[in-house]
């Protein structure tokens, strides 16, 4: 790893990747469709959700809107604000719902996300773990716990901003199942039984597919509880 990357990975939840390379735009359901992680392909129900208006100037945010509400997500279009230096909320959504394959599932903690990020999200919930909960561990998902995604913060122990401050981040601490069985990262990475082992390294694997940044219980111990799910540009997964 080059000296400028290593220094700023050892630094926790925040960017590895420089501001402005993530990816424009989300992708829709049926492109996904092709990379998919299994093999499910019942479409679920759809929510219209409309933009305000500064972010249908934005072609790139409108496209990413359409696709979001496609792919059969449940979501609030929230308008752009700026809260101090480096801190800011721009073409972001408020989830409330994921589709999967048969049905939906909630998202618990969530806070605001940047469009492209929360169709990432949803790709990544539906093609990687609702498949993977069915084919691992014999359920669908009922719902994703995360330790939210914006907050106007710093890297810990450095004076750079966090991509959580740009909303560009979601911190994801467990899954429950329909059959109410409950994987968390803290628990169950390394002490989970060998069905819950397997089903947290194929989702952490399925994530690197699909975020620009990916970093989990293996990356250092501040990420033992979660993973930080970051951007959609250029992959560093560890």
């Amino acid at each position: 790893m080059a000296p400028a990357i290593a220094a700023l990975a050892l630094a926790g939840c925040g960017s590895v990747i420089p501001v402005g390379n993530a990816g424009a735009g989300g992708t829709s359901a049926a492109s996904s469709q092709s990379g998919s992680d299994s093999s499910y392909t019942r479409t679920a129900p759809r929510r219209v959700a409309s933009a305000p208006q500064n972010v249908i100037s934005r072609p790139a945010d409108a496209a990413c809107i359409t696709n979001l509400s496609a792919a059969g997500a449940r979501f609030d279009a929230l308008p752009d604000t700026y809260a101090a230096p480096g801190c800011n909320k721009l073409g972001t959504v408020q989830l409330s719902a994921l589709a999967g394959d048969a049905s939906q599932f909630r998202i618990s903690n969530i806070g605001p996300v940047q469009c492209r990020v929360a169709s990432a999200f949803g790709e990544w919930a539906r093609f990687g773990v609702d498949r993977a909960a069915r084919q691992i561990l014999g359920s669908p998902l009922a719902r994703i716990e995360t330790m939210g995604s914006y907050a106007c913060r710093n890297v810990a122990g450095s004076t750079r901003r966090s991509a959580h401050s740009r909303a560009e981040a979601i911190d994801v601490s467990g899954f429950v199942l329909e059959n109410g069985r409950r994987i968390s990262l803290i628990d169950d990475w390394d002490g989970g039984t060998a069905a819950e082992r397997e089903f947290l390294r194929v989702v952490h694997s399925s994530a690197c597919k699909r975020f620009g940044t990916v970093l989990g219980p293996e990356y250092n111990r501040a990420h033992a509880d979660h993973f930080h799910l970051e951007g959609t540009g250029s992959s560093f997964c560890r």
